[in-house]
């Protein structure tokens, strides 16, 4: 068996006194979709930072293609094939849609690789190309949110890292952004993917670990989750 794309054993992340993380161990193989599911405040957002090297690991290793890249900077570690797309967008809201997707392939060495990256993404995501000229600040919350993974794929990362995508969307949208995580699936992207929505995220996962107080506390394939009532109930406090 190959060694997976990304491995995470026993990672910490503290904020001063607070522990965001206090013990996530994980694996991503390559071309598979992971779920890291939990309730608000379980520690998914903290995991993805510190893998993308936004938040800073206290302990433990996160190993990407057999390199410890944990506490190296964000921008070193983008340059390694490895991509968020965050809670909450973080676009720039005054700049074009296309504006928006050239500024996420700034990493690239070979800049001739844009033109064909921008025609993936207006291929996974149609309603951008509509949009292309029209600036990111006055598209609607699913439009940001297509944007936001669209940009991230712009660096044609090996990982990709969703942060909760169906948040706060309307249920159409979060149909035709699940569409497209399938389809790049497909075509082989690997995907680590948090998120609130169990069904949602292990109707499209190969395999989900759950999150409870910064802890990782159950894992399996994602089949096998759908019917674990431990997730609904335990650790995700559903009935």
């Amino acid at each position: 068996m190959s060694p997976p794309l990304l491995k995470i054993s026993h990672l910490e992340v503290r904020y001063g006194d607070l522990i965001g993380v206090a013990d996530v161990s994980l694996e991503v193989p390559k071309g598979a979709v992971v779920a890291l599911l939990g309730s608000n405040g379980a520690g998914k957002t903290t995991v993805l930072n510190a893998v993308a090297g936004i938040a800073t690991a206290s302990g433990g290793t996160v190993e990407f293609k057999g390199e410890n890249i944990a506490g190296q900077p964000a921008y070193a570690i983008v340059r390694k094939g490895l991509a968020l797309s965050p809670e909450g967008w973080r676009l720039f809201a005054q700049q074009s849609v296309e504006n928006n997707l050239l500024l996420g392939a700034t990493p690239l060495a070979d800049r001739a690789r844009i033109p064909r990256l921008l025609d993936r993404a207006y291929t996974v995501f149609p309603r951008l190309a509509e949009r292309r000229l029209q600036r990111a600040g006055t598209m609607s919350g699913g439009e940001r949110q297509m944007l936001a993974v669209a940009r991230a794929l712009m660096s044609e990362p090996e990982l990709l890292l969703l942060d909760e995508p169906s948040l706060g969307l309307a249920p159409a949208i979060v149909d035709v952004m699940y569409d497209s995580f399938s389809a790049l699936h497909k075509d082989g992207q690997t995907i680590l993917l948090a998120e609130q929505s169990v069904d949602l995220a292990l109707e499209t996962a190969d395999y989900a670990y759950v999150l409870q107080v910064g802890r990782t506390v159950l894992k399996g394939p994602a089949k096998e989750m759908l019917d674990n009532p431990d997730v609904q109930r335990i650790y995700l406090g559903v009935e």
